[in-house]
């Protein structure tokens, strides 16, 4: 760009924006596209005032419509969304423990575990390509519970989870588990709901990281159970558990039959979300809704097959947490490619992307987006805009989540501008 040329791209952002303080990389880029246009009427300085009053309106939707262009092609880098500010409203505490932490747990406990090799205990615990369901990819889990059957090693798992979400710029997580799972050698349900809250509070303590937990019951057990554990969660609520949820294997285990349990955790007005249109169809959902009163879908990987129940889910602003890594690997989707996330989206349901378990589908809160961008094809807009309904997702009180809200959106302008050079203006969803 030759000298004139530069003074004239000044002063026309000094007219058409009002800022003479600086030009941004997006800007110039965008104001070389009718350079050619600059040229031909403003030959000389003395034209460049009478040029840009005459045709102000123009210069600000060309601008305007080039900068959203070149917005919407940005390559996304890793390190880039690494950086971000970001929620996991769903992630197992049992699915997330780190495979040297399970064996050194087992060593100090002398518990035995199929193999002491990390690189072997890995293939047995991780799922990929082979995993062929829900009921298959959960397989992993009894491996991981056999050391967190005290309270030193669900303190450390809890801590240790919440440190690495940390360590990606997670600013939000709620942790779930079923404390019935880990009561195989005498613990208490109360100890171990303790020992988990504790874990993850000393992480708080430690990192820039607010948390929460999710008490599950389990679908394939008795009803009586789950009634068990959300008076468990009761009792903990306002102590560190936030919410309720039904988890375990979908297929031929109706919601339903667990409606007394999630009658009395609303009655004593406490968070539900449910597992839901994963393994099973609309049916599931519809149940999770309607039967037991969710106010978040766990999944919803098949709400895409009943239109009328879609439109339900978006007009009442229910949110989904999708996992894509792990629906793949149930099988919910027959591959990344499929995921119904990028529907959901264009058509205005409130999205949210998790990890599900960041040990057995390896994954984190970053390479869950990073999916979303390399195989779905998500622009950096949409995946600001499904960041922000992480925040608005959160089961926190609305003053609280709006002050969250509030300072995310903050630091937001701080990474685009430095990273950018130009603030992401999002059309904002309700």
């Amino acid at each position: 760009m030759t000298d004139d040329t530069h003074l004239q791209v000044w002063v026309t952002l000094y007219i058409v924006t009002g800022s003479y303080t600086r030009i941004t990389e997006v800007q110039k880029a965008t104001l070389k596209s009718f350079r050619g246009v600059m040229k031909a009427y403003c030959g000389k300085l003395s034209q460049v005032s009478k040029f840009l009053i005459d045709t102000k309106k123009p210069c600000v939707k060309m601008v305007k419509s080039v900068e959203k262009d070149i917005i919407m092609k940005i390559k996304l880098t890793r390190e880039f969304i690494h950086k971000l500010p970001k929620t996991d409203l769903h992630v197992h505490l049992d699915g997330s423990v780190r495979i040297e932490t399970i064996i050194d747990l087992a060593k100090k406990n002398n518990i035995k575990l199929p193999t002491m090799d990390a690189h072997e205990l890995r293939k047995l615990i991780v799922c990929g390509e082979h995993t062929t369901s829900l009921e298959d990819y959960l397989r992993g889990f009894d491996i991981v519970n056999l050391v967190l059957q005290d309270k030193e090693g669900l303190r450390r798992a809890a801590y240790e989870l919440a440190e690495d979400a940390a360590a990606e710029n997670v600013r939000y997580m709620e942790v779930r588990y079923s404390p019935i799972l880990h009561t195989l050698k005498g613990l208490k349900l109360t100890e171990i709901s303790q020992a988990v809250i504790d874990g993850l509070k000393h992480a708080e303590r430690d990192f820039p990281i607010k948390t929460g937990v999710i008490i599950c019951g389990i679908r394939n057990m008795d009803p009586t159970t789950s009634l068990k554990l959300a008076e468990l969660a009761i009792a903990f609520k306002n102590k560190g558990v936030i919410g309720f949820d039904l988890a375990g294997g979908e297929y031929n285990h109706p919601a339903k039959d667990h409606k007394d349990a999630f009658d009395l955790a609303l009655k004593n007005n406490l968070n539900i979300t449910i597992h839901a249109g994963e393994a099973y169809g609309p049916e599931s959902i519809h149940q999770a809704l309607h039967y037991c009163g969710t106010h978040r879908i766990g999944h919803g990987t098949r709400l895409v097959e009943d239109g009328d129940l879609l439109n339900y889910v978006n007009d009442h602003r229910i949110p989904l947490e999708i996992c894509i890594k792990s629906n793949f690997h149930t099988k919910a989707v027959k591959n990344i490619q499929s995921h119904p996330i990028d529907f959901y989206i264009d058509y205005g349901l409130r999205v949210t992307i998790n990890t599900d378990n960041r040990i057995i589908s390896d994954t984190t809160v970053t390479d869950e987006y990073m999916l979303a961008i390399n195989e779905l094809g998500l622009s950096y807009p949409t995946i600001k805009n499904v960041i922000l309904n992480g925040f608005k997702s959160a089961f926190i009180p609305y003053k609280e989540r709006a002050r969250m809200v509030n300072d995310v959106l903050k630091e937001f302008d701080l990474i685009e501008e430095a990273e950018l050079k130009t603030v992401v203006k999002v059309k904002e969803n309700l």
